[in-house]
């Protein structure tokens, strides 16, 4: 053998000798590495950012939808910044935005277009009943209606026709008790649920809801937003179509005017202020849990700005 062949085959030998140690390394570093846990990483005072990182427009965006959904309109430039400047230099808070929010609700110093604050909040209810219950109608198309069947009525009277008379005034008094509701409401001589009355008893609602079968779901899907159930239909239908005493949610109603006094005087009525609430400036329905509080906080208050002023103050609402 030649010495050049065997220097080869002991370079190839070592070779392969150091080849097998680095792969046996390799492998132990890699069973190493795959057997170590890993570790995790704590940050401590990660604390949720406070609300003076809200950008500016964004607290612009909330006082505008504010002045919006509770007195029907746009704030000024001049109550743009001057509400920017409040929420901001108050950090944003619940304070702070329930304050702008009773202000808006109650607030009588004169504005000129709106007479307060105060005035133009009670107005928006009112238009916002109108809109739920009579599609709208306004108040020149109440008043109209109100003179026409006022005049029918006293043609009556001049032919003799005391009953029909006494009929048409009726009616056309229904009338005016909704436009009359306005003012009424908002100096508290009655609550919403009497304007809710006077929406549902009405020529204009009758019309919408023509017939004791369309008026007795009718009734139930605007206050409670639900069709009634079989049972409670045909009770229904019976007080309204027969003026017949039945027994409807625990109490008796003979009439149509008994029977609204049963639909608007019970806690499912409370809820469904809740759910047009919620809609209305959320967009979406309440979660059974929002419905119970807020319409058990309703049913005993009756007052719809505590419902309001809670939602409104929530970072939902607002876009924080």
């Amino acid at each position: 053998m030649q010495p050049s062949t065997v220097s080869f085959r002991i370079f190839k030998a070592r070779l392969d000798e150091a080849m097998r140690l680095f792969l046996m390394s390799m492998f132990l570093l890699f069973l190493g590495l795959a057997s170590c846990k890993k570790e995790e990483t704590v940050f401590e005072n990660n604390e949720i950012p406070p609300y003076s990182g809200v950008p500016t427009v964004l607290v612009q965006n909330y006082i505008n939808r504010t002045f919006i959904d509770l007195i029907g309109r746009e704030p000024t430039d001049l109550e743009m910044e001057a509400e920017t400047v409040f929420l901001e230099e108050n950090n944003l808070s619940v304070e702070a935005r329930t304050q702008l929010i009773n202000k808006l609700m109650t607030d009588q110093t004169f504005i000129e277009g709106d007479s307060s604050y105060y005035h133009a909040y009670h107005f928006k209810v009112y238009e916002d009943s109108k809109a739920r219950f009579v599609e709208g109608a306004s108040d020149a198309e109440l008043n109209q209606r109100y003179g026409i069947i006022r005049n029918g009525a006293v043609i009556d009277s001049l032919n003799g026709d005391m009953q029909g008379y006494e009929q048409k005034m009726l009616e056309a008094n229904k009338l005016l008790a909704v436009v009359d509701a306005r003012i009424e409401y908002r100096e508290g001589l009655i609550d919403l649920l009497e304007m809710y009355r006077r929406m549902t008893d009405n020529a204009i609602y009758d019309e919408i809801n023509m017939g004791s079968f369309n008026f007795v779901n009718a009734t139930f899907d605007d206050l409670y937003y639900r069709f009634p159930t079989e049972s409670e239909f045909q009770v229904s239908f019976e007080i309204i179509e027969n003026n017949a005493p039945q027994m409807l949610f625990g109490q008796v109603a003979a009439n149509e005017f008994e029977y609204m006094q049963v639909l608007l005087n019970n806690s499912e009525c409370a809820e469904g202020v809740v759910i047009w609430a919620t809609n209305a400036l959320l967009s979406r329905n309440p979660t059974s849990q929002e419905a119970f509080n807020f319409g058990n906080t309703f049913y005993t208050s009756g007052d719809l700005q505590i419902v309001q002023r809670s939602i409104m103050i929530s970072d939902e609402y607002a876009g924080f």
